[in-house]
């Protein structure tokens, strides 16, 4: 899928096995392969492995305009996975009366955590992106505090090499900064108690 993850969404898989199944071929630790047997022609069975990576790119393509919903899809299907209760889009009013919009508010036994993914594959845009989810903590900074107080996450994508440590540095002073490449990380900050 053109990407350092190695973590597909159960969506790609899904669309991958159709591909798979209709040309006849196998998927092998990231290959596309099929065996040519003596009673086989190689050219019917170059091209149908030829077929396949074309569809498996015909994909690609078409996921790539949603870059930034793909990644929150993935997360989505990771939080269901790891049955952590969630609500995605959650829309909560800020000190200022402006209302944000927050990917996830995930529900766990000891803590309440909201979660901002920030993915972008433009070096020029992610410092955009983190000042915006800056803005975002500073103003439901509210919510942090009292008996019913919710942890802020701010899981960065970290897929594409645009990142940079100031951009870790300014979420860490309101948020708990994870990494997408490290989901196991991220499953911990959220389950930890406050």
């Amino acid at each position: 899928m053109q990407s350092l993850s190695m973590r597909r969404s159960p969506q790609q898989n899904r669309l991958i096995g159709d591909v798979l199944t209709t040309h006849g071929v196998e998927f092998y630790r990231g290959m596309l392969l099929a065996r040519c047997r003596p009673d086989q022609q190689l050219a019917a069975v170059v091209s149908r492995v030829a077929q396949a990576a074309l569809r498996v790119s015909d994909l690609w393509f078409t996921l790539r305009t949603r870059a930034v919903e793909s990644i929150t899809d993935e997360v989505a299907d990771y939080l269901t996975e790891c049955e952590l209760p969630f609500v995605r889009s959650a829309k909560l009013r800020g000190r200022s009366g402006r209302s944000w919009t927050v990917d996830f508010h995930v529900r766990t036994h000891d803590r309440s955590s909201l979660v901002c993914v920030l993915s972008t594959a433009n070096r020029s845009t992610a410092h955009r992106a983190t000042e915006h989810v800056l803005a975002a903590w500073h103003d439901l900074h509210h919510l942090v505090v009292g008996p019913e107080s919710l942890n802020f996450i701010s899981l960065f994508d970290d897929t594409a090499d645009v990142w940079t440590h100031e951009n870790f540095h300014l979420l860490e002073l309101l948020s708990t900064v994870s990494h997408w490449s490290r989901p196991d990380e991220f499953k911990r900050i959220l389950v930890q108690a406050a």
